[in-house]
């Protein structure tokens, strides 16, 4: 570090102050009006602009300074020489002094002819995926300005988004840089755990804690990835692997063409590509890291992948709090900051808990990297959707937002406890909202999976504007009889527990009469067999719009959405299958599960 330090003084690095540093107190409220006002001019991303400028290109024959040229944002949890690190909450920076060195990853990036013109708004101590601070504003989604950003890197996608620099560093601990990322329409890089330096920057939780960059060009993502993971520049050609996660697709209403299926056609016709594989992953992991039994919520009737991926998302918020706890509870308790109140409860909450089976929680870690392992070996890509939900509204109510949260960090979840790397992708949008999925390959693949975005990237994009415009839908030809007899045969095998037939005679009835709410409710009953609860949930959306007295397609949406997270709106199903049948059973015992499980 001394040598960091040295180095960062030879060139007479020239700072340029334009903003001002966040103050405290009154100077805060006003420094805080004051940003208000220049929303429109930096969408809110920034807590202070100033330019700090690389090192001098070296003497020939040394090689051309791989980033030169280009503009750079850090969010405000990296360290710099003589500035105070704020790590989102003015309080932090009020009790802490200016740092006497500058973060190592930032300093390569200088080294490297970069150029670094601020420091971002971040979430609270690290803390939340809105994105959201009361203190310094929320940064304004480009994408979708009435809605949140995603966090806790917050600013720094808003920067990039914006187009205000070409590329942003921030960190990542439990989704904090791929989150913002889908919200935004970014490409984001998680690196696998450990690869790149966290020398310099103020720590949330050591085992899940990486640094992360988002940049809207595949090849700027590439040139920082190699910048700061010092990869080879040549590395033996491996033929690529996709293993699509089918259950975890399932969390997002993202119609499949639009996800699934532009990832398919976009490999289709590239060469170096294996065949493509489909997985149930929660079922893969249940198989492979026995330390979660611990953490299953044995209150609920999920089917076992999803018991297991709600496990692993309770694991890695539990860690995240212990070492919290290790890392900031004497300065909790000694200065007691004003926190929004959501990171007030996840911050007491860290004080407050003592964990009793720690070990249990690197266990998981420790078999969940080897699971992937297993899986991926050294040439496989698993594809999850970034994201479950699109972003939130500003502002929105707690209750309206904590099962998309759950959501979103079940997700964020494997390569967070795995100390996987992972890449988030942009497909365009769905009904005006980002779409995002995301590559995870084993711990260490790093090149190999940027080599595989700059790869594919282009062929990518011919497939999201093929999708964008799609073709028009042809009527369905009205053949009742026919239709009846194929719905007979569905029946048929659904008694026989031949579900994938059943879905197949529906499906096909559905083709030669698509107005019968009985045909897309029995598919739905198939497809709830099946483990397909997406598709269950659309069926029964159809089978509602045609006869909204379709009382079995009600008990089935409601079951679809349980299995999928969705408690409020699976209650509020149930309570409506109640109205129609106010003895039925199966919808009183659904109903007062949901309502103990809410509470």
């Amino acid at each position: 570090m001394n040598t960091v330090k040295a180095n960062i003084k030879n060139p007479k690095v020239w700072v340029l102050v334009i903003g001002v540093t966040v103050a405290v107190g009154m100077v805060a409220a006003a420094e805080t009006r004051r940003r208000k006002a220049k929303f429109k001019e930096d969408f809110g991303a920034f807590v202070q602009r100033f330019l700090i400028l690389p090192f001098p290109q070296p003497p020939a024959p040394a090689a051309k300074q791989t980033l030169a040229g280009l503009t750079f944002a850090i969010n405000d949890i990296f360290e710099l020489e003589d500035y105070v690190t704020g790590f989102g909450n003015p309080d932090w920076a009020r009790t802490h002094e200016a740092a006497e060195k500058t973060a190592v990853t930032v300093t390569a990036l200088l080294k490297n002819g970069a150029v670094c013109v601020g420091q971002t708004v971040m979430g609270e101590l690290g803390f939340g995926v809105s994105g959201e601070n009361m203190h310094y504003g929320t940064p304004i989604n480009p994408e979708m300005p009435a809605h949140v950003p995603g966090g806790s890197s917050s600013g720094s996608a808003v920067a990039v988004a914006a187009g205000l620099v070409d590329f942003a560093l921030g960190t990542d601990t439990i989704g904090c840089i791929r989150i913002p990322a889908a919200f935004c329409g970014l490409l984001s890089f998680r690196p696998s755990h450990g690869a790149v330096s966290t020398i310099g920057v103020l720590p949330n939780s050591q085992s899940l804690d990486t640094v992360g960059w988002l940049a809207r060009d595949p090849s700027i993502l590439l040139r920082v990835g190699h910048t700061v993971l010092k990869l080879n520049t040549v590395e033996p050609r491996r033929a690529r692997h996709l293993i699509f996660a089918d259950d975890l697709f399932q969390l997002s209403k993202v119609p499949k063409q639009k996800a699934e299926g532009v990832i398919s056609k976009a490999f289709e016709n590239l060469s170096g590509y294996q065949p493509q594989q489909h997985i149930n992953f929660g079922q893969h992991i249940s198989l492979n890291v026995p330390s979660l039994k611990g953490f299953r919520d044995q209150s609920t009737k999920l089917q076992n992948g999803i018991s297991n991926l709600k496990a692993l998302c309770s694991a890695m918020v539990s860690l995240q709090r212990h070492e919290f706890k290790t890392n900031h509870e004497d300065w909790v308790k000694s200065v007691e900051p004003k926190l929004a109140s959501d990171v007030s409860d996840n911050v007491l909450t860290a004080i407050n808990t003592t964990h009793e089976n720690i070990k249990a929680l690197y266990d998981i870690r420790k078999e969940l990297r080897a699971c992937m392992q297993i899986l991926l070996k050294d040439n496989g890509i698993l594809v999850i959707p970034t994201i479950a939900d699109p972003p939130s509204k500003l502002n929105s109510k707690k209750r309206d937002t904590v099962e998309s949260h759950n959501r979103a960090l079940i997700l964020s979840s494997i390569a967070s406890m795995s100390g996987c790397c992972q890449v988030t992708i942009p497909l365009g949008k769905n009904d005006g909202c980002p779409i995002s999925v995301s590559f995870i390959t084993f711990h260490g693949g790093d090149k190999f999976l940027l080599d595989t975005v700059l790869d594919m990237y282009s062929s990518l994009k011919e497939q999201i504007n093929f999708v964008s415009n799609p073709a028009p839908l042809q009527d369905a030809n009205e053949n009742f009889d026919t239709s009846e007899i194929l719905k007979e045969k569905g029946n048929a095998a659904y008694k026989g527990k031949q579900w994938n037939k059943a879905v197949n005679y529906y499906s096909e009835a559905i083709k030669l009469n698509g107005k019968k709410a009985t045909y897309y409710s029995n598919r739905a009953e198939a497809y709830l067999q099946l483990g397909c609860f997406q598709k269950a949930e659309e069926d029964c959306n159809r089978a509602i719009s045609l006869d909204k007295k379709n009382v079995k397609a009600y008990l089935r949406r409601g079951t679809a959405r349980e299995s999928l997270l969705f408690y409020k709106d699976a209650a509020q199903d149930f309570k409506h299958a109640l109205v129609l049948e106010p003895q039925n059973k199966v919808a009183r015992h659904a109903e007062k599960r949901l309502r103990k499980l809410t509470s």
